[in-house]
């Protein structure tokens, strides 16, 4: 009789395997047997679990995704539902200990350089893209009206990433990450003033 669990403790074994070799070797060096090694596994079970190669690295870009839900959602019950306690999470969620970590930064950034010429991730990566985008232009509008809170989480939304992306590359990547998310917040939490409501508007 099969041990229950047994097949999704491997596939995240395999999962796990994937972000560590993308993150030493690269995407593009990262090979069926490269994962497997380092999994303990054959190769064929790779194969019989996700299809192939791509089939597990796009399995690994969802994980870090999951993850990305997983905090945020894990925040957002936590807190009293304001704007300002919602964009406070949207941003600690993409600047948690995890997303910090040297193996998900450097998974990150062979995801964002790959997509752009494989159909799959550069799915996935717009699916991100309008997860975040929603999920702040959603906050905003709880107190702006519908253009300055577009407006608002456009720009919010591009400073993330941009501090995120500066930060994975400097020389500190801890100092950075950790100024990127004060930043982003302040930015954020100031967009709900009524003076900066009013120059957003004005843009328009």
């Amino acid at each position: 009789m099969p041990i229950v669990g047994v097949k999704d403790t491997r596939k995240q074994q395999l999962i796990q395997a994937t972000l560590e070799s993308i993150a030493e070797l690269g995407l593009q060096n990262t090979t069926i047997v490269t994962i497997s090694r380092r999994a303990g596994m054959s190769s064929g079970i790779i194969s019989h679990y996700f299809g192939g190669k791509q089939g597990l690295i796009e399995a690994a870009l969802r994980y870090l995704l999951e993850q990305l839900g997983q905090d945020f959602r894990a925040r957002i019950q936590r807190s009293d539902g304001s704007p300002e306690q919602r964009l406070t999470s949207i941003i600690e969620a993409n600047f948690t200990d995890f997303q910090r970590s040297d193996l998900a930064a450097r998974t990150w950034l062979s995801f964002w350089a790959r997509s752009m010429h494989e159909p799959g991730l550069k799915r996935l990566q717009q699916i991100n893209n309008a997860r975040l985008y929603s999920n702040l232009r959603y906050a905003f509008a709880l107190r702006l009206p519908k253009q300055t809170a577009t407006e608002a989480a456009r720009q919010t939304a591009a400073m993330i990433d941009g501090f995120w992306l500066r930060s994975a590359l400097s020389l500190d990547p801890q100092e950075s990450f950790a100024a990127g998310e004060r930043l982003c917040k302040q930015f954020a939490l100031s967009c709900l003033q009524p003076s900066t409501s009013s120059s957003l508007n004005a843009t328009d």
